[in-house]
């Protein structure tokens, strides 16, 4: 990596001890504007590799380049930077509008635009009525959203979101996707980590799968499920005869289980070579006519990719 790419966050060879203890261990990647989301469980690194962005803990070894600035330049990536955190971390006695404005003024904005962007963060979030209420006796899912109007008050370029999902009713869920999603498509760096994985798919431009502190793979969800080479992929076949198809699919090496769906209408395949189960699969269809409604993989999905890793570290322990 040579230089530092102004659009860009990037990591170079960037590693992480807390003493003896492993956060995050040579990581190299390269983070585009759009939304990008962590996964991995949890001790993965995910919490690590945020906080180094935002320059609240620096690497052991290597270096980061956030659009440009590196983080040992606060005073430049605090304006950079909007950080929701996983945890709470509220300062007592302050009410919801009183939190955000003070956040705001440490960036020297005059009153009358503290009181204008304060407005406009709580209003996004859905918390303008609660605006006068104390922080203290709001709700879990109305303390993350104050936390999401703090991230974006001052309009950042980079939002990184910690678990920003957690304790949000369906629709305040929605809400917040939406608003991840628009700040992706006018070109933020969106960086989020969530356990809630139907919904992290759903969102994500790409993914990062982190394990034990290794970047295991990155890109889109389909290119991350192709370098999970290991684990055999699952694939769905909908057709009028799936007992014939897997009698012949028996007979491969690469099929390592086939079962005929509860409405014997079709067949769920396990192949560690999905590109020869396609050739087998057009050869079966001239030789027999077997008519085939549908062929998709059943596991091509953040939370699938999410579950071979908690298996794959389950089987090394």
């Amino acid at each position: 990596m040579s230089g530092h790419n102004n659009s860009l966050i990037s990591f170079e060879n960037v590693s992480r001890f807390y003493g003896e203890v492993l956060g995050i261990n040579n990581v190299t990647l390269s983070i585009p504007p759009g939304i990008t989301s962590l996964v991995g469980p949890n001790g993965s690194g995910k919490t690590t590799l945020m906080n180094m962005v935002c320059g609240l803990i620096r690497p052991t070894q290597g270096r980061i380049s956030v659009l440009g600035v590196s983080p040992q330049h606060p005073e430049k990536l605090c304006r950079l930077v909007g950080y929701c955190a996983q945890f709470d971390a509220f300062p007592k006695g302050l009410t919801g509008y009183q939190f955000i404005y003070s956040f705001l003024m440490m960036f020297g904005f005059l009153p009358a635009e503290c009181d204008r962007r304060t407005r406009e963060a709580l209003g996004l979030v859905g918390l303008m009525d609660a605006a006068n209420r104390h922080v203290a006796a709001y709700s879990k899912g109305m303390r993350q959203r104050v936390k999401l109007a703090q991230a974006i008050a001052h309009d950042p370029r980079v939002i990184i979101l910690d678990e920003p999902l957690n304790g949000l009713d369906p629709l305040a869920r929605a809400e917040a996707i939406a608003l991840f999603r628009q700040w992706g498509d006018k070109g933020c760096h969106v960086v989020v980590s969530s356990h809630i994985l139907h919904e992290v798919d759903r969102i994500s431009d790409q993914v990062i799968l982190l394990s034990q502190g290794y970047v295991v793979a990155e890109g889109q969800i389909h290119s991350v499920r192709s370098e999970v080479k290991e684990q055999p992929m699952q694939i769905l076949v909908r057709c009028d005869r799936p007992a014939l198809l897997a009698s012949r699919l028996f007979a491969q090496d690469h099929v390592v289980e086939a079962k005929i769906v509860a409405d014997s209408k079709g067949l769920l395949l396990r192949t560690r070579d999905a590109d020869s189960f396609y050739l087998l699969l057009n050869r079966v269809i001239l030789d027999s006519g077997l008519e085939v409604e549908s062929v998709a993989p059943a596991d091509d999905d953040v939370n699938s990719v999410y579950q071979y890793l908690i298996g794959a570290e389950g089987a090394a322990q």
